[in-house]
């Protein structure tokens, strides 16, 4: 039997790291923009069918990509990330918006989340943030901290990488592990999740080819002098003006899965019955 836990962990090293608080920091205003033209986030409360009396846990939130929105809908939100960035900008977000049911804490997967009184939650949600080397670890802080539900949104396949950006300075892509290994892994554990697809296409619109270096460089992870030169030829030769924008010359289809499954009033595990959206 394949022990889905080590394979996780063996997939991972082919993964270029995710990077720490410091990066995502630097990345929070280009992540935020970027995530903002995506349809993402309404796709994704189309799964959760969020209810007004819901409080929720969303770990990992960035700037509220997802925190945002289930506040509208729900009576409170807890939006948890590592990155002080991403948490100011979702602060901001909130007060431009008169958002007020938005708790906001810096934190991380690793931390004592009863020392940041993260508490318990009708829901807790890992969207696209799952990226722990200690996936069992993470899956239980979510079962524990959830007395309805529990949803996490894995990629599927090479997810938001682009290979095009890997081939054009010459690098192999690895994906590393997606989607299947955390549903293997829910199964070794007890858990029995139900699954749903959602999938948008992008074609993302650049003002200038320095903003289009700026947002795509991210994927390569401290990429070197050489493959940067590679990369501002690459985008010099591929992006196309269109509606006053450059792009690179065909859209991605980026698939994501949302693993999920409903907890027992006596705290166990209900058992799901896999399906697709």
């Amino acid at each position: 039997m394949i022990d889905w836990e080590a394979a996780w962990k063996a997939a991972l090293r082919d993964r270029p790291p995710r990077g720490g608080p410091d990066e995502w920091d630097q990345r929070a205003s280009s992540f935020a923009r970027h995530v903002a033209d995506s349809d993402y986030a309404e796709k994704l409360l189309h799964i959760l069918q969020p209810q007004p009396s819901w409080s929720v846990l969303d770990v990992g939130c960035g700037s509220g990509t997802m925190a945002v929105p289930l506040a509208r809908r729900v009576a409170s939100v807890t939006a948890l990330d590592f990155s002080p960035r991403m948490i100011e900008l979702l602060r901001r977000r909130c007060a431009e918006e008169g958002i007020e049911n938005v708790t906001a804490v810096i934190g991380s997967w690793g931390d004592d989340w009863d020392r940041l009184g993260i508490g318990t939650h009708d829901v807790a949600l890992a969207s696209r943030s799952l990226a722990v080397e200690d996936l069992r670890g993470a899956v239980t802080k979510l079962d524990r901290a959830a007395r309805r539900q529990v949803f996490i949104s894995s990629l599927v396949g090479d997810g938001p990488a682009d290979r095009r950006i890997f081939e054009a300075v010459g690098r192999t892509f690895r994906p590393g592990p997606d989607y299947i290994y955390v549903y293997n892994l829910l199964h070794q554990m007890g858990i029995f999740a139900n699954v749903s697809f959602l999938s948008s296409v992008e074609w993302k619109g650049y003002a200038t080819h320095a903003e289009a270096l700026e947002e795509l460089r991210w994927m390569l992870k401290s990429p070197t002098a050489d493959e940067l030169d590679r990369l501002k030829a690459y985008l010099a030769a591929q992006l196309r003006a269109h509606e006053g924008a450059w792009r690179l010359p065909a859209p991605r289809t980026i698939r994501w899965a949302v693993i999920w499954w409903e907890k027992e009033e006596a705290g166990g595990r209900a058992r799901g019955v896999q399906n697709s959206a």
